[in-house]
């Protein structure tokens, strides 16, 4: 990481209650592209470049511009560069989220959500 990188690095994102995200999943996604980022797996400009690229093929599709889809796009930057930079196959993305799904759906409510091992 660059003294430059260091800089741009963005701060948790807050208002007066504390931070800020609309489910455990945003905070999750925010959380794993900074620990990428901070362990040198790609740059903030490469970062920033993906999601910039990612909301403004979202305005090319008309999409309304009101904040709530604005982790959509970030979760979608994120797995793009993930799979650019060969950190996981798009395959593997995939295997996983479907993973995740089936876990999610077959655990009680209230309780952890727990992967099956590899």
């Amino acid at each position: 990481m660059s003294a430059g990188d260091a800089l741009e690095l963005p701060g948790l994102p807050k208002d007066e209650g504390g931070p800020v995200f609309r489910a455990p999943w945003e905070a999750q996604a925010f959380a794993l592209t900074l620990t990428l980022f901070e362990h040198g797996c790609f740059t903030w400009k490469e970062w920033t470049e993906h999601l910039s690229a990612e909301i403004a093929t979202a305005r090319d599709r008309s999409e309304v511009d009101d904040g709530s889809r604005y982790y959509e796009y970030w979760l979608a930057a994120l797995e793009k560069l993930a799979a650019e930079k060969d950190l996981a196959t798009v395959a593997e993305m995939l295997t996983r989220k479907d993973e995740w799904d089936r876990a999610a759906r077959s655990t009680p409510h209230g309780k952890p959500v727990v992967l099956p091992q590899r």
